[in-house]
């Protein structure tokens, strides 16, 4: 089988079913495991990440306002791979190549190739997603073990943190505009032990007014921007820390604010994504879970970074 994978997280399930060597082409944002960086990167994204957020949002915003995808196909590339299944998602514009993009791309080649969009809202999407692709793959059995292996784990972050106070949390997706987490981060968050803010389970992330976030006063705020890591985060702090009365919430008060590698672990809904709420069990349970978090996976931001003077 000749596999392509448009999407950072059905890559990763590939992965994990042990189908690295069927992996023939893949986004150029599929990053893990590291042995596949070498494979074709068949996209390209239109807007980069090293702008400041606010004008990656407002260009990314005018290219779907156009009717314009974010990113860029290379057709004669998929051609020339001749791939038996295309791994893409139709859930958000701006996370991947959408499955209409790779339909048409996939037009010109010579025998026709299966093409399936993963479009997970929840941890349960998710997991059934493993099985779809063990399934489409032959590979069901394997797939079944990897899914009941991350059940466990799950099951073992509740335990680990039942009867235990509930902190109030926000989780921030986005820092211009501040977007709050949905889909599966609602979820993570209840699960993990927290009492999560604002969002519903299944609902996309949205643009929440910063007065609303101050009249919430959360426990813990947790920074998790879509598609970033801890260092690219960490540029654009002060795009939080100067805002009107942070220094006052609750969470600012009590060293409770954190960054996250949000990546690799809250914005891809693969196998990683149960490491995510292992860490958010970190985060809001110290000491809680016997299960150890990846290094540089979460900062805790120090008081000095929590500062209303620091800009980015």
């Amino acid at each position: 089988m000749r596999i392509v994978s448009l999407l950072p997280s059905a890559t990763e399930i590939v992965c994990s079913l042990g189908l690295a060597d069927a992996l023939v082409g893949i986004s150029h944002d599929c990053d893990y495991p590291p042995e596949i960086r070498s494979r074709p990167a068949l996209s390209q994204a239109i807007v980069t990440t090293d702008l400041p957020s606010g004008l990656i949002e407002t260009r990314i915003r005018d290219q779907i306002h156009r009717g314009m995808s974010v990113y860029h196909l290379d057709e004669t590339e998929l051609a020339r791979l001749r791939p038996d299944l295309i791994l893409t998602q139709e859930l958000c514009q701006v996370c991947a190549p959408s499955y209409t993009l790779v339909k048409q791309a996939a037009k010109i080649l010579e025998a026709e190739a299966r093409i399936a969009s993963l479009e997970p809202t929840g941890l349960a999407g998710i997991l059934d997603n493993i099985l779809l692709v063990g399934e489409m793959t032959g590979t069901l059995d394997r797939a079944r073990a990897v899914v009941d292996d991350l059940h466990r784990r799950i099951k073992a972050v509740r335990s680990a943190v039942s009867g235990r106070p509930r902190p109030r949390v926000v989780a921030i997706e986005w820092l211009d505009p501040m977007y709050v987490g949905g889909h599966w981060v609602p979820e993570m968050v209840e699960i993990a032990g927290g009492e999560n803010i604002f969002g519903k389970t299944g609902e996309p992330s949205f643009v929440v007014e910063w007065d609303r976030v101050l009249e919430a006063q959360p426990d813990v705020v947790v920074v998790m921007p879509c598609g970033l890591d801890i260092t690219r985060t960490r540029r654009e702090i002060g795009l939080l820390t100067g805002l009107p009365g942070w220094k006052d919430l609750p969470a600012v008060r009590a060293g409770r604010v954190y960054l996250t590698d949000a990546s690799a672990y809250f914005n891809r809904p693969g196998p990683r994504i149960v490491t995510g709420l292992e860490i958010l069990a970190f985060i809001l349970h110290p000491g809680s879970l016997s299960a150890r978090i990846p290094a540089q996976s979460v900062e805790k931001l120090s008081s000095e970074a929590c500062e209303p003077s620091r800009k980015p």
